[in-house]
């Protein structure tokens, strides 16, 4: 057998830590990234609350670098970046805006049902009717704690006789999946085992959480009866290991779904704007949502300790090295931590300016109609940045204005024509389409056809089908269920 040999050239593109930071923060609404900072702040000794001392005057250009010592990373140990005091990364948080220094936080509150809830971020995926239809029966069979309560076998011969949908449980499960990467995370599991999973695989992978899901995988039964002496002899690890798992398991949500509910002790859902957009004199002012967000350095005892590692690096030994790289991790991960909070920042804050500047009329006015087209695509091109990130910027983030609390997802809709050309949002047209339900003769309510008809008398050439969209994107029913007698 001839061997043979051949060049391939591969490109692959590896993010870096501090990339990874920012994506990961990026997605975080305000009141996540407060529990994130401080969650950073016990981990990392060399991440302190605080603006960096401005009496500074000491520069060190010194480099340090562990040699021939296998037990040490290659990667050398640079003082640079953490001695010269002006160069040690601080980062203000704190809105220096004093027009919004007094200005009180208001919270947003809301109440929906998690089958509202599920429904609307199904409504965000890009399935064909009939997928959506099988998908909304998946969720209508998903009980008050988040569970699927019934097998998918039986929602198959359901949906055979009742909606004369003929489904594979292939397909059935396909969809689950699909509605099992929803909010709150462990939504549509079928048991405890893979609501855990689920939310586990979720988290920020780490030693205790890919241990956890080991765990949780294959020993399931031994960790719910609490025989952790036989999981520690199977898997080989130590006690401080099963109780680092021990805590992360525990911080899970066994009832994913008890935040919402139908009843009238169902929790509140208390939103706290990232964004706040005031109006003075017919100008806009946008400020971060950064009261409760500490001011941040790098600590100053950490960068003098490198310093005393450099000064003796001759003849160091392979103990002092090892104590030498630790600290160097722990200063890179700080500053690594401290700038990934600052391009967040700056991310969120040019995301929002080019949403207000498209949308700027109706910030001034808080009319509906005045909202203008707006897909993700338009703000990735007026920022730079690509659509993903113009996506977890939008997602699950808030802004407060004169008139009301908005989700970001508020202000993006797609395009549509009037019949003289003028370019339209499809909210104008679903205000429309909702004024026109509200007001009907409940007797004899409006069919999709009629509210064609009704859009096309006042300019907005809409298609049945297109309404019938709409009015279930608003979770306006069909005009038999309206009837009233």
């Amino acid at each position: 057998m001839a061997l043979k040999q051949h060049l391939q050239l591969k490109q692959q593109q590896k993010l870096s830590p501090l990339q990874m930071q920012v994506i990961k923060l990026t997605e975080l609404p305000v009141i996540e990234l407060e529990e994130r900072i401080k969650q950073e702040l016990e981990d990392n000794p060399a991440l302190e609350e605080g603006l960096e001392p401005t009496d500074s005057s000491s520069e060190y250009d010194d480099d340090f670098s562990p040699e021939d010592d296998t037990n040490i990373s290659q990667e050398d140990i640079t003082l640079g970046d953490y001695l010269n005091d002006e160069e040690i990364p601080d980062y203000r948080l704190r809105d220096n805006n004093k027009a919004n220094s007094t200005k009180e936080e208001i919270p947003f509150s809301i109440a929906e049902s998690l089958n509202e809830y599920l429904l609307e971020q199904l409504g965000e995926c890009e399935l064909n009717e009939e997928n959506k239809k099988i998908a909304e029966y998946i969720i209508g069979n998903i009980d008050e704690s988040g569970y699927l309560d019934r097998s998918l076998a039986a929602i198959s011969d359901d949906l055979i006789f009742q909606q004369n949908i003929d489904v594979s449980i292939s397909k059935l499960e396909e969809l689950l999946i699909v509605i099992q990467e929803f909010e709150p995370a462990g939504i549509g599991a079928r048991n405890l085992q893979e609501c855990l999973l689920l939310q586990l695989r979720r988290k920020e992978q780490n030693k205790a959480t890919e241990l956890a899901i080991k765990i949780i995988e294959a020993h399931f039964d031994e960790f719910s009866k609490r025989h952790y002496d036989k999981i520690i002899k199977q898997l080989g690890i130590d006690e401080n290991e099963m109780k680092c798992v021990i805590q992360e398991i525990t911080t899970l949500n066994p009832k994913p779904g008890n935040n919402w509910g139908d009843s009238m002790s169902s929790t509140l859902n208390t939103i706290i704007p990232d964004f706040i957009v005031d109006s003075y004199n017919g100008e806009l002012v946008l400020s971060l949502n950064n009261r409760n967000i500490p001011d941040l350095r790098v600590s100053r005892e950490y960068s003098d300790l490198l310093r005393g590692y450099a000064d003796n690096r001759e003849g160091m030994s392979a103990d002092n090295k090892n104590a030498a790289l630790f600290v160097k991790q722990k200063l890179d991960s700080a500053r690594w931590f401290i700038d990934a909070i600052k391009q967040r920042q700056n991310t969120l804050q040019r995301t929002m300016k080019a949403i207000m500047d498209l949308q700027y009329d109706f910030f001034l006015t808080g009319d509906e109609a005045q909202l203008k087209p707006m897909i993700l695509k338009d703000i990735a091109e007026r920022t730079g940045y690509d659509i993903s990130t113009i996506s977890r910027v939008s997602n699950s983030k808030y802004v407060q204005t004169n008139f009301g609390v908005y989700s970001l997802k508020y202000f993006f809709s797609e395009s549509m024509q009037t019949d003289t050309g003028e370019e339209i949002s499809s909210r104008e047209v679903k205000a429309i389409l909702k004024e026109c339900i509200e007001n009907e003769d409940k007797r004899k309510p409006l069919t999709d056809d009629k509210l064609s008809e009704i859009l096309k008398e006042k300019g907005y050439i809409i298609a049945r089908r297109t309404v019938a969209k709409y009015r279930e994107q608003m979770n306006l029913p069909v005009a038999r269920l309206r009837k009233e007698i």
